[in-house]
């Protein structure tokens, strides 16, 4: 790259409620969060379980949950952002396209989240890490400690068959989920 060129700026936001209808868009969210899900949590699940589907994602849109994260008009990583039924934001289902790391999407997503619960006056912002019961897994072991960097600490941790137990039949190993809160 020139001195003169400049790199496409990343632009987060909301999706616009009509993405919802544009079957294109919807798939691409889809493919993308089941592509780095596959990959970041290879070992967890049985093969073939995606971690979401075209509904789950209209769904998140109609409702105004998915952020997404854009670099020159590509999509490059999404977020779901919500305000829980106990007063805390949690935003999760976060992804960075594998074509485009290391750039920060990551970092503005979760930075764009918690903007998101501080204008709603949330107390704090809550994220769950399933991780493996019996075996250490390198991409949960790497997300621990870049949520542990930006001020998240563990407040929790259950077994996933406990909280989710419609997701048994969909694990490989038995997992846990690690509740993280960050105070806003």
């Amino acid at each position: 790259m020139r001195e003169t060129d400049t790199a496409p700026r990343l632009v987060v936001s909301i999706a616009l409620p009509a993405e919802a209808d544009d079957g294109d868009f919807v798939a691409s969210v889809v493919d993308l969060i089941n592509r780095v899900y596959a990959d970041a949590e290879k070992g967890l699940w049985l093969d073939g379980a995606d971690r979401t589907n075209p509904a789950e994602v209209t769904a998140l849109i109609r409702a105004g949950e998915l952020a997404v994260a854009r670099m020159g008009g590509l999509l490059v990583g999404t977020a779901r952002i919500h305000r829980l039924a106990t007063g805390e934001g949690e935003f999760g289902m976060l992804t960075a396209s594998p074509l485009h790391r290391n750039l920060g999407i990551g970092r503005e997503l979760v930075a764009f989240a918690e903007r998101w619960a501080r204008e709603r006056e949330l107390p704090r912002m809550q994220l769950e890490l399933l991780v493996p019961q019996t075996w250490t897994h390198p991409d949960k072991e790497f997300l621990h400690g870049w949520y542990t960097r930006m001020g998240y600490r563990e407040v929790r941790r259950s077994r996933l068959d406990e909280a989710y137990p419609a997701l048994l039949p969909f694990l490989a190993t038995p997992c846990d989920f690690v509740v993280y809160h960050k105070p806003l």
